[in-house]
């Protein structure tokens, strides 16, 4: 018997009309819909007339409805996942269900389809050709802290997640580990009221009413700017190298740890060398 397919499809997160055309078709013709919240997604599957039946599906009862829902696939029947709002798999259990499809050799379908992340990287205003979303920090301070001291020295732009009571202190906690850096806030991304605020962290620290605290956060991180390395840094550092070592392979060294061309760190080293036996 032919194994029926798992759909993984994304919900607007806000705006109903970013719904797609093929995202209703599937969740129209599939045997069985599982969400995070069925009376948050009542409203979606109303609006657009879908009348498959919609069951439950969260961390709470996964290990049930894991079983459950394998077993309908392995049976022929197809099967949609959705979460309350965006992909299903982004900061919610569907990645669970995923492995374990992955195990019995059924087809797993991931829809394209509405996220805040990429529109909150496209439209920061920094660099989007790489990027590290992190999702949202613990709730322990202390699994935050080193998850952002791990990717503090990143020379790209972090994303995290925030919910409104957070935001307040994610900043405080953005503005000691990472330092002053630049950010842009997106608030409630496709919603009547969005909103972005750039800016530096400081300024929201010292500005805390210009936020309006209400609705989902996306903060997009800016790297650090690196402050040009100078010639008695290079040369600092290169004498913590044995005379031994060739120059080249100094200069190259050098070169990756401080960002700087490596030609320019050679020829350095060579005049200092040419200057230390005329004088």
């Amino acid at each position: 018997m032919e194994k029926g397919k798992l759909y993984l499809v994304p919900t607007p997160i806000g705006n109903l009309k970013d719904m797609t055309y093929r995202a209703v078709k599937i969740l129209q013709s599939v045997y069985r819909i599982y969400a995070e919240d069925t009376r948050t997604s009542h409203y979606l599957l109303s609006h657009y007339k879908i009348e498959t039946s919609c069951h439950s599906y969260h961390k709470f009862n996964e290990t049930k409805r894991l079983k459950e829902i394998i077993s309908f696939l392995n049976s022929g029947l197809s099967i949609a996942i959705i979460s309350d709002a965006g992909s299903p798999g982004i900061s919610d259990p569907s990645n669970i269900i995923v492995k374990e499809c992955l195990k019995h050799d059924i087809e797993v379908i991931a829809l394209p389809g509405a996220t805040a992340l990429i529109p909150a990287i496209t439209a920061s205003g920094f660099n989007s050709d790489r990027f590290i979303m992190l999702g949202f920090l613990s709730t322990k301070k202390q699994l935050a802290i080193q998850t952002l001291t791990k990717y503090a020295n990143l020379d790209i732009p972090v994303i995290i997640y925030e919910s409104p009571h957070r935001l307040t202190e994610t900043l405080s906690l953005l503005h000691e580990h990472l330092g002053d850096r630049e950010i842009a806030i997106a608030r409630e991304l496709t919603k009547q009221f969005e909103t972005w605020y750039r800016n530096h962290i400081s300024f929201f620290i010292e500005n805390p009413d210009i936020i309006k605290i209400k609705g989902e956060f996306v903060i997009v991180i800016n790297p650090a700017i690196k402050e040009k390395a100078t010639d008695e840094d290079i040369l600092d550092l290169s004498n913590t190298f044995s005379d031994d070592i060739p120059r080249k392979e100094v200069a190259s060294i050098i070169a990756e740890k401080l960002d700087v061309s490596k030609n320019y760190i050679y020829n350095l080293l060579i005049s200092k060398r040419k200057n230390k036996y005329e004088s």
